[in-house]
Formats: C-alpha cells, sequence, structure tokens
C-alpha cells in the first residue's frame, strides 16, 4: 500500500480532501494529514507541516496555488515518489520543480484514481 501525504486535510465532510482521506484508508492506505484546521480525518490527527517525512509515496495535494508556495521545500525535502494536483489544485512552477527533482507530478483525481484501481 501506498503511504499518503495529503495536503490540505480538512475536517469537514464536504470536502474532497476528507473524501479522499477515508477513501484511502478503506482501501487499506495509511495516511498523514496536513492542513490548517485542528481535527481529526479517517481517525487520524490533522497535524501542521514539520519535519519533512519519510517514506512518503504519494502526496495529494487539495491546496489553491498561492497556499501551495509555502510547501513547495517540504514537499521536495520529503521526496515523494509522485505528486497528485487534484483538480483546481494545477500548478506549473511546482510542477516543474517536482520534475527537475525526479519526482513525477499528475494532474488527476484522487478520488477518480482510488475508484477506477489507477491510484
Amino acid at each position: 500500500m501506498k503511504r499518503t501525504l495529503i495536503i490540505g486535510a480538512s475536517p469537514n465532510p464536504e470536502r474532497y480532501a476528507y473524501k479522499a482521506a477515508h477513501m484511502l484508508i478503506s482501501k487499506g492506505h495509511e495516511i498523514v494529514n496536513i492542513g490548517i484546521k485542528k481535527g481529526a480525518v479517517a481517525g487520524v490527527e490533522i497535524e501542521k507541516a514539520g519535519t519533512p517525512l519519510q517514506d512518503i509515496h504519494t502526496i495529494t495535494l487539495y491546496l489553491g496555488t498561492d497556499l501551495q508556495k509555502q510547501y513547495y521545500e517540504y514537499i521536495l525535502a520529503t521526496r515523494p515518489e509522485r505528486v497528485i494536483f487534484n483538480p483546481g489544485t494545477e500548478n506549473q512552477e511546482l510542477e516543474n520543480l517536482l520534475k527537475n527533482n525526479n519526482i513525477e507530478a499528475i494532474e488527476a483525481c484522487t478520488l477518480v484514481l482510488l475508484s477506477t484501481g489507477q491510484f
């Protein structure tokens, strides 16, 4: 299973990040939630970005372009195999940084990837 970091995690059940967290857990993936809201999602506390994590396979983004900038160094230091840009999070600047650091950048929907077995 792919240990997945959700950046932009939210305890709001209406948010796609919330839905993705639950679907990831239901499919057997371990998650780490990073966000600004307090609380837990799918039984996992929402943390603030601190020391870059190890053994993260995938980062899935649920933040707009402007908010992503503060996470650039954190994302690169985490060294995931891939970063998924969910609809509305597309960011050519970050995608170029990832590609220059041999990290796969994918414009896709985590929920669709999980639902279709392509995650």
